[in-house]
């Protein structure tokens, strides 16, 4: 504070001395300030109390929407779990169908025969055909090496035309014996020998004609002979290979160029087929197929996959390469079956069914078996006359004996 005025020195002890301290002392202003109506601190008061009033509206606005909200909710609920569905149904009729039987395999030579040395080991010499190539029988395939068999074959001639001599001497000497057996100028005894030493020129006669039969056999054998009229599938054998009786085949002939699909069917189609049925094959990459006919039905089903096998005779073709992978197909028959929408035909652990609406509008159940499938659904062959009223949509969320209502029928497109 600053200094106070000394006083006068006439009031100093005097009444006046107060009075004239307290006014001219300056007064001390009131620390509650008095604010003007128009003032800018009053309108900021007032737009607090306006951010608070909207803030409280707000906030009961929210809770009253919250329960009117969850009331609605509850009421539509109410409402769904009322309601009856509204179902589309169809009445699928029959319609014609072919039933067919799929099924995929190979094709194979009907005869795969292998060729190989039958009884000598011996060196490939040559080699006279190719795979591909159309040989008759008894032609020449290839030769083995006959440096060793061809000496023995010719030593053994030989040793048949020395015992056929001694032969043709012996039965000389004994036709002299008996000439002079009634003169009395041999005996007995030495008429006897030159008849055994005949006989045993004929039998080492024999004994050579055996040996040398035996050798030309194992020399024929070096010649590798085709043994039916085919075409040769394979070649194996190489000019200076060793073959062995009972090694790797050295060649594979399709006898007669005869050839077949071999395919798998299912254990269910298997009994619908039969032996002389048509059949279409088609290979990949070639659009004709190839027309065939059923030739053979497996007797036993395979228990670890379920499948028989089928046999297809075909036409012999160029282009029938055994090892060709083929589909097949055989028509079984004719017949006229409803067909119904893939989303109509529900399953579950106790089997393929569908929903049908009876007379009462009431859902049942109803077990069917499916036996083909076509471009415009899946063909029903048992479980169904053609004339219910199927649900063909949202069937999974109904239950038996739940009542519905049918939508109207589409009309047809003109």
């Amino acid at each position: 504070m600053g200094a106070q005025p000394e006083p006068h020195p006439d009031l100093r002890d005097t009444e006046d001395h107060v009075t004239w301290i307290n006014r001219e002392r300056p007064a001390v202003a009131d620390p509650t300030p008095v604010v003007d109506a128009d003032s800018p601190a009053r309108g900021r008061t007032r737009v607090r109390w306006i951010v608070i009033g909207v803030g409280v509206a707000l906030a009961l606005a929210a809770v009253v929407a919250a329960v009117l909200l969850r009331g609605g909710a509850g009421s539509r609920t109410q409402l769904a779990e009322g309601a009856i569905p509204l179902v589309t149904a169809l009445s699928p009729g029959l319609e014609p169908v072919t039933s067919t039987v799929e099924f995929n395999g190979t094709i194979s030579a009907r005869f795969d025969m292998p060729i190989g040395t039958e009884g000598e080991t011996g060196r490939i010499a040559a080699v006279y055909v190719e795979a591909g190539d159309h040989v008759r029988q008894g032609q020449l395939l290839a030769r083995l090496d006959e440096a060793v068999l061809r000496p023995q074959v010719e030593r053994l001639a030989a040793s048949l035309d020395e015992a056929r001599a001694n032969a043709a001497l012996a039965d000389a000497e004994y036709g002299r014996a008996r000439g002079v057996e009634s003169a009395g100028a041999l005996s007995a005894e030495e008429i006897e020998k030159r008849h055994a030493a005949a006989l045993t020129a004929s039998a080492q006669v024999k004994v050579a004609v055996a040996q040398l039969a035996e050798y030309q056999a194992r020399l024929g054998h070096t010649e590798i002979r085709a043994p039916a009229d085919g075409l040769v599938l394979t070649r194996s054998a190489e000019v200076g290979q060793i073959a062995t009786p009972g090694g790797t085949a050295l060649f594979r002939l399709a006898r007669g160029g005869e050839v077949e699909m071999r395919g798998q069917v299912a254990e269910q189609d298997l009994a619908t087929l039969r032996v002389g049925q048509p059949a279409s094959v088609r290979l990949t990459g070639i659009e004709q197929p190839f027309k065939g006919k059923v030739r053979l039905l497996g007797a036993v089903i395979d228990t670890q996959t379920r499948l028989g096998e089928i046999r297809v005779a075909l036409e012999p073709d160029p282009a029938l390469r055994p090892g060709a992978f083929a589909r097949g197909e055989v028509v079984v028959g004719q017949a006229r079956r409803p067909v119904l929408p893939q989303t109509a035909v529900l399953s579950d652990d106790q089997g393929t069914y569908v929903y049908v609406v009876n007379a009462q509008n009431h859902i049942e159940r109803r077990s069917v078996r499916v036996s083909d499938t076509v471009p415009e659904g899946v063909v029903i062959g048992q479980g169904l006359t053609g004339s219910e009223r199927v649900v063909t949509t949202a069937a999974a969320f109904l239950r038996p004996g739940e009542s519905v209502n049918l939508a109207p029928a589409r009309p047809s497109a003109p």
